[in-house]
């Protein structure tokens, strides 16, 4: 969605290595914000976002469509997902992956790609664009790329910039949180004591609220009781206005 940084950049990157043409997309969708959210806001500067991949020297290509382009008057058609859109980020923003599924679907459809690289800082949007895929039959290979993060753990995101100087100080204990849930799940404790004490310690941090934080099947984001299966712990949590989501493998 624009307002480039060290992630996206590793997204083109892993394209470039894998394809033989990159076409990075920019489009900031107004079909995956509620009206109480930042569409309004969003950082946007499509001129410095050129820039930033001229002097990489990793796309062949930027599709910039604007929301006319997209979802021309009279656009009257929305996909509604499940499986791994269920719970977690649903529960929060039931809107937001009818959004990205329908515009993923509609840039997918007009650029016939072979690949498509997909961060995994947003891991349970990583699996709905891989199962949309497969479950359509649009035969891209929706690849996932390791979180690119801060010095202190904390992940690249454009809303980072929302953030005044104490707010990153505690938005650092994000990752924290993780690590410290995932290693108490794999040494024995119960997942929903350590969930309970990761939220704490969000808690204890500073973070205002925290929405979730939550140990997955790390393949289609069930609900585990045990770990009996490769797992992912997720969370979102806020610090004043700024929303932050963030998964570390367990």
């Amino acid at each position: 969605m624009g307002a480039l940084h060290a992630g996206h950049l590793a997204l083109a990157r892993a394209a470039r290595s894998t394809a033989d043409r990159t076409v990075v997309s920019i489009f900031v969708n107004p079909a995956q914000f509620a009206p109480h959210e930042d569409f309004a806001r969003y950082p946007r500067n499509l001129e410095q976002d050129r820039l930033t991949l001229e002097s990489a020297g990793t796309a062949d290509l930027i599709y910039a469509p604007n929301p006319g382009e997209i979802y021309p008057e009279g656009f009257a058609t929305r996909i509604v997902v499940d499986g791994p859109a269920r719970g977690l980020e649903t529960d929060f923003r039931p809107h937001f992956f009818s959004g990205v599924a329908t515009v993923v679907a509609k840039l997918f459809l007009q650029c016939r790609p072979d690949f498509a690289m997909f961060g995994e800082k947003d891991y349970q949007q990583l699996l709905v664009v891989r199962r949309l895929s497969r479950d359509l039959g649009i035969g891209v290979d929706v690849i996932g790329v390791p979180t690119v993060r801060e010095d202190d753990g904390l992940a690249l995101s454009s809303r980072n910039a929302y953030l005044n100087p104490p707010q990153r100080a505690v938005a650092a204990a994000l990752n924290r949180a993780l690590d410290m849930v995932a290693a108490r799940v794999k040494t024995g404790m119960s997942i929903p004591q350590a969930e309970a004490e990761g939220a704490a310690e969000l808690i204890r941090a500073g973070f205002e609220r925290v929405d979730y934080i939550a140990v997955r099947d790390a393949q289609n984001l069930a609900p585990l009781r045990q770990l009996s299966a490769p797992a992912r712990v997720l969370a979102a949590a806020r610090i004043g206005s700024v929303r932050l989501i963030d998964n570390k493998a367990v």
